[in-house]
């Protein structure tokens, strides 16, 4: 086996061990570092195919930015160190169902695809190219996908400040009651 052969798989075993600890960890904290590594394990691969700028892009937006992001909405809520609750069997079992229609479902469009050779010669990986493409509005551009993912990460981010701004009443209360009690007993003795 040649060391490329066994890069790709240590860099496929990192990918999807971490992505299955991702969602099957019960700690939220937990789940937002195993995404992490599943998302590096994906720019690995990335670097392991040359697309250098691709894998540089995955590390600063995915790596750098949305799992950051994901792990300060965390931190603000107070939730860092709390455990979801364990879902009951029937939810699983759909979990389950769900994931296996999504992948039959992926897979007979995948073989039903009609794949062609293209003819035209193929754009280099350049820097220039990619940026062109990306903003680009005409035929092979991304510029509106671009700005969709860019709206769904400024209503990430808003939705982030909504939850981190939510105060929980019940501690709060329960916290001047003591204070109102240990005031009392003071006064009193």
């Amino acid at each position: 086996m040649e060391g490329s052969t066994i890069i790709f798989y240590l860099l496929a075993a990192l990918t999807l061990i971490s992505a299955i600890l991702a969602v099957s960890t019960r700690q939220i904290f937990r789940a937002a570092i195993f995404l992490l590594f599943s998302l590096i394990g994906i720019a690995g691969l990335y670097f392991w195919m040359q697309y250098q700028f691709i894998a540089a892009v995955q590390i600063v937006v995915y790596v750098g930015g949305i799992t950051v992001l994901i792990i300060f909405s965390i931190f603000l809520t107070q939730q860092a160190g709390e455990k979801m609750p364990k879902q009951k069997i029937g939810r699983q079992i759909f979990s389950v169902l769900a994931v296996f229609c999504g992948f039959a479902l992926v897979m007979l469009q995948v073989s039903q695809y009609n794949f062609s050779s293209i003819a035209a010669i193929p754009v280099a990986p350049s820097v220039e190219n990619i940026g062109s493409g990306m903003v680009g509005i005409n035929e092979g551009g991304f510029a509106l996908p671009f700005e969709v993912v860019s709206m769904l990460l400024l209503a990430a981010l808003i939705g982030c400040i909504v939850i981190a701004m939510r105060s929980p009443e019940e501690p709060v209360n329960k916290q001047k009651e003591e204070i109102l009690i240990e005031a009392e007993i003071d006064v009193i003795v």
